[in-house]
């Protein structure tokens, strides 16, 4: 029997889906549970941008990270590359939001589409993308990123990308990502932010060992406009950039010239800011950011300070235990040790009273337990019970508080008995197990402030016979340690999102614990947290998230993987007084790219309040 042409066009249809699965909608904006975005269809800029931002001038800032570049992509796990790249140089194919928890918009692809039963995922590129050359950004240049990424890149991209089953190019301009299921809902969002790589450029360097310093071929804002090999990067903006006019990139990028500074000490960072060498420092050191930068250009307002986007997710900083030595796998005796961290009387001597205590690894976020589980929470705790701490279900975690005086006697008595009860005795003026050996262990360390910090502690332990040897090595021997997982305890960090996802193995799953690459520094090899990861990965609703979120954040807290120290009320910032920001500041990031120049030298406050009503311009300190 012949079929009518409209019988056939539907058969023909229902072969493609078939193929491909479910039918969807195109969409200007994804979201991790299919919740609507901010920003509708059309919107002409994000709230935090200011589209009238003149054009013009620059800044210069410090680097994040501490030491020198050896390399310019930030992609690998060698080495230090220049972060920035990522975003300046290289557009993603979606732009993530700054003020949603986690909901990007079309870039490099002006439309994205996601399968209804969430197995595959397609981008629709602008046709307007072009590399920095003139070469059309196609989809087989999205195909070549995703393979370079996956096979030279970062383990981080294998693990976060380790549940796409295939790439197919279906056009020019049309790549469709397959996936083996569909239980991991930050996938598509995580894809969406890939960078995308010139193929006919990298074919012919060496993209594994970050492309050395040669200034490498993007399709972003700025281009590479000179390098200073590992102390300095400098950025020309690209005026002629195809993305230029897009809702998600009006009023940003504002700089002619973006330059990063790199240091080996953050005390010389500070000194060299204090000097008006740079514009721009993030300070990590909250001892330095209360009064490391006192004088007359602070009380004028010429060198401005502040705590910046105060509603984001702090990281969740603390000293952690090398799980790996014989010494830190009794959790009695880690709990001892973070009894004796006297976090109220740091913070009233050198830190002012402006830092608060990390309670949780999602500071700062709804993802923190910071209640008693609910009938739904117990649930997926209830089958890992006998393999958790028993506090885990019926107590509230709280760091170990004193009363600020310096004076914890109490905590002293309290560690000694747990770590009696984990047999060790005292022997003169030192604790010893049954083998004789003394309780001792080493702090290795980069950063010279944080041994302010340390030299209390190191009291406190020695008064009840426990020896704290602190160590300061320079940032390559520091990087090689903590690759070979080679201390006792460090400081660390873990980047805090309030949309979590397969990051958190990297963090926390056995599978990376013992990695080079990995940022799993505690060397964590826990099932039940391994269980509970892959129970929020896997979360069908924003509320179920939050429930495997609270139950994995309790079991961090009650094992004493770590001291957490604690976090500022924003991000720690100082700048010198030339620049002016949006009315409606980014909630999740102070947000540079939203800056512009208002005057070369910096001002008073004085001075740039009456420069602002003469341009009519708003923005200032937040």
């Amino acid at each position: 029997m012949r079929l009518a042409l409209p019988s056939l066009l539907f058969a023909a249809l229902a072969i493609v889906l078939g193929a491909t699965g479910a039918q969807a909608t195109p969409s200007h904006a994804m979201t991790v549970y299919g919740e609507p975005a901010k920003y509708r269809a059309g919107f002409s800029h994000f709230a935090y941008a200011n589209p009238q931002a003149p054009k013009g001038g620059s800044m210069r800032r410090s680097a994040l990270e501490i030491g020198r570049f050896d390399h310019v992509l930030p992609y690998g796990d060698k080495g230090i590359g220049v972060s920035q790249i990522d975003g300046l140089i290289y557009s993603p194919l979606a732009q993530r939001s700054l003020d949603e928890p986690y909901t990007v918009y079309g870039l490099v692809a002006q439309q994205m589409e996601r399968a209804d039963d969430g197995l595959w995922l397609r981008f629709y590129l602008n046709p307007k993308a072009r590399f920095a050359d003139g070469t059309p950004i196609t989809a087989e240049d999205v195909r070549y990123s995703y393979d370079l990424l996956m096979t030279q890149g970062s383990l981080r991209f294998r693990t976060q990308f380790a549940d796409v089953q295939g790439v197919a190019v279906e056009s020019a301009r049309v790549i469709r990502f397959d996936f083996k299921s569909n239980e991991n809902r930050t996938l598509p969002l995580d894809l969406a932010t890939l960078p995308v790589f010139p193929q006919h450029w990298w074919k012919t360097r060496d993209f594994a060992n970050g492309g050395g310093y040669e200034a490498p071929l993007g399709s972003g804002p700025y281009r590479v406009s000179s390098i200073d090999s590992g102390r300095s990067i400098t950025f020309a903006r690209n005026p002629d950039w195809w993305g230029k006019d897009l809702p998600v990139s009006r009023g940003l990028y504002n700089f002619d010239r973006f330059s990063i500074e790199y240091f080996g000490d953050t005390d010389v960072a500070r000194q060299v800011l204090r000097g008006g060498a740079y514009d721009y420092n993030r300070e990590f050191l909250a001892s330095a950011f209360a009064v490391g930068y006192n004088g007359p250009a602070l009380d004028d307002g010429r060198l401005q300070k502040a705590h910046l986007a105060k509603d984001m997710p702090q990281p969740a900083q603390g000293y952690v235990f090398n799980l790996q030595k014989p010494l830190f796998k009794d959790r009695r005796v880690r709990q001892a040790l973070a009894l004796l961290w006297d976090f109220e009387w740091s913070n009233r001597q050198m830190m002012r009273n402006q830092y608060i205590r990390q309670q949780s690894v999602f500071s700062n976020t709804a993802l923190a337990a910071r209640a008693l589980p609910d009938a739904e929470e117990l649930a997926i705790l209830e089958p890992l019970r006998g393999q958790i701490p028993d506090e885990v279900f019926t107590q509230v975690f709280e760091a170990p508080k004193t009363d600020g005086s310096g004076v914890i006697r109490d905590k002293q008595l309290q560690a000694l008995a747990l770590l009696e009860a984990a047999g060790w005795k005292p022997d003169g003026d030192r604790l010893v197990n049954a083998a004789g050996e003394p309780l001792s262990f080493t702090f290795l360390n980069t950063q010279g402030g944080i041994e302010r910090l340390l030299l209390p502690y190191k009291r406190t332990l020695a008064q009840i016979g426990i020896t704290l040897n602190i160590r300061r090595i320079d940032a390559s021997q520091y990087l090689n340690r903590i690759m070979a997982r080679d201390y006792d305890m460090i400081v660390t960090g873990y980047p805090a999102s309030p949309s979590p996802g397969l990051e958190l193995y990297n963090y926390f799953g056995s599978a990376a614990a013992l990695d080079p690459g990995s940022s799993n520094t505690m060397a964590l090899q826990d099932p039940a947290v391994d269980s509970l990861i892959t129970g929020l990965v896997k979360a069908t609703s924003q509320a179920q998230m939050l429930r495997y979120a609270h139950a994995l954040d309790r079991v961090l807290q009650w094992n004493y993987y770590w001291i957490p120290n604690y976090y500022p009320p924003g991000t720690s910032t100082v700048w010198w007084n030339r620049f002016g920001m949006p009315a409606t500041p980014a909630s999740n990031e102070e947000a540079l790219e939203t800056w512009w120049e208002v005057s070369r030298v910096p001002l008073t406050n004085q001075q740039m309040a009456a420069e602002r009503i003469r341009r009519g311009q708003p923005g200032g300190p937040r």
